[in-house]
């Protein structure tokens, strides 16, 4: 499943992110993090992981996604990887297309993580810079993703990706992984298409006998389903 979920940020907490990321933070060599295969295709900057700033914002970004009750309910988290953040612009520019990793291990909470679900979060106006689209392959077929700043899009961990060059400006973003209480992306979307619906349905015609049945469905396969 891949959703674009809206105004995750504040404009309050944009302007905090974009003063803390400015030419004046930590930024390093993105291959430093990078795997084997990723290795080769990865040409961007990253946030030095132990800076001021990127503990500052890991707290700004955590606490955004965990009061959005869109992202809980399409990822329902069992484990969110500390976020990451990045920049295209000049000549470090893009990234080619990879796959992340299957499990991976953060430096902030030493936690490993399964990377059931990929998420990007946009920090930077999209009018402010050309090119940066991120193009996610999978049975959906192929879609081209750039976002407003605050913004964010989830997609399988599975997916093979890459992010197109910056020719002009450049992109920041925050970008992290969640391993959810439900592994099966299939069995995520059920739940989520339920979830969604009978949201609707309560909107429409309040609590009834058959919202509640339907919730009683939802929960027991939730319940099948989850590993907490």
């Amino acid at each position: 499943m891949l959703l674009h979920l809206k105004n995750i940020l504040t404009d309050d907490e944009l302007n905090t992110a974009r003063s803390l990321l400015g030419d004046r933070a930590a930024w390093i060599d993105g291959r430093s993090s990078a795997g084997v295969q990723a290795l080769g295709q990865k040409n961007n900057q990253q946030l030095a992981q132990d800076s001021e700033a990127a503990q500052s914002l890991r707290g700004l970004v955590l606490a955004a996604v965990n009061r959005d009750p869109l992202f809980f309910s399409a990822a329902l988290p069992r484990k969110v990887f500390n976020p990451l953040f990045n920049r295209y612009s000049g000549d470090s520019n893009f990234y080619g297309a990879h796959v992340d990793g299957a499990v991976l291990h953060s430096r902030a909470t030493q936690q490993w993580v399964r990377s059931d679900i990929s998420c990007t979060l946009f920090l930077s106006d999209p009018a402010s810079y050309e090119g940066g689209e991120l193009v996610v392959q999978d049975t959906f077929g192929e879609q081209r993703i750039k976002l407003p700043a605050g913004d964010m899009v989830i997609y399988p961990g599975s997916s093979v990706h890459r992010v197109e060059p910056v020719n002009r400006g450049e992109r920041i973003a925050s970008f992290f992984w969640v391993e959810s209480m439900v592994r099966s992306d299939e069995q995520r979307r059920l739940l989520f298409d339920l979830d969604m619906n009978l949201l609707a349905l309560r909107k429409r015609h309040g609590e009834t006998p058959e919202t509640t049945a339907l919730t009683g469905t939802y929960h027991n396969l939730l319940r099948l389903w989850a590993d907490t």
